[in-house]
């Protein structure tokens, strides 16, 4: 016999996330000295945080690791809690279920399918977008409004989708004739639209966006990330 990193067997490829999930929770949670396969059914959020931080870095391959901001997001996810504080959050455990078992509310996936699917699309298509700081990504619908609705008509900034695994969108603020303000989002980019035409050439390509949020014009925020090719045909 050998002690080994943790392994799962799986059938078909589908069963490959629920896999991860359960390599990832029992490399970090489970105790050395454990009895064989026996493993925490609930854990500090901290902790949590920490592992989906470590998770986030290592996959990516960046040096930009998840803020405060966007644990507080995410512990509003998992938890299915807009009410409290992010000083609530920090006494508070997640549990198994939580995490990879039950559904979250409206959708039809689990917080780890969704978090799996922002790690897998970050690190096919968005990391130098992701190490320049130029998506919040972690960041909720509503809280983009209340953001965007006193800033001028043009503002925008990026945020991964709740409403599908593995994509990126858009939030805008569109001003109305009238002087009412509305933010609009963009239908989300998945890796396959990416893999198409890139980020930052979207980003270009739509003319309603001018300044990344709070106040950078488009082009010095995401001149670096445009195609050289498509710039000097012009």
């Amino acid at each position: 016999q050998v002690l080994s990193l943790p392994i799962v067997v799986i059938v078909h490829g589908n069963q490959d996330n629920n896999a991860k999930a359960t390599v990832l929770w029992d490399n970090a949670f489970s105790e050395i000295d454990r009895v064989p396969f026996v493993v925490a059914e609930r854990v500090p959020w901290e902790k949590m945080c920490d592992t989906l931080n470590l998770k986030f870095m290592a996959e990516v391959q960046t040096t930009k690791g998840l803020l405060k901001e966007h644990y507080f997001f995410l512990a509003q996810k998992i938890f299915n809690d807009h009410s409290a504080s992010p000083e609530d959050f920090q006494s508070r455990s997640v549990s198994w279920a939580q995490f990879n078992k039950e559904i979250l509310p409206g959708r039809g996936f689990t917080f780890w399918q969704w978090f799996d699917g922002v790690l897998d699309l970050t690190k096919r298509c968005l990391k130098s977008y992701w190490s320049d700081r130029l998506i919040i990504g972690f960041i909720s619908k509503q809280y983009v409004c209340k953001l965007l609705s006193t800033e001028p008509d043009g503002t925008f900034l990026l945020r991964f989708s709740d409403s599908e695994i593995g994509g990126v969108t858009i939030a805008h603020v569109i001003r109305g004739k009238d002087g009412s303000s509305q933010v609009e989002n963009i239908q989300p980019f998945s890796a396959k639209d990416l893999s198409i035409r890139s980020l930052g050439d979207r980003i270009r390509d739509l003319g309603q966006l001018r300044n990344l949020y709070p106040n950078t014009p488009k082009d010095q925020a995401f001149g670096s990330h445009y195609n050289s090719e498509w710039v000097g045909a012009e």
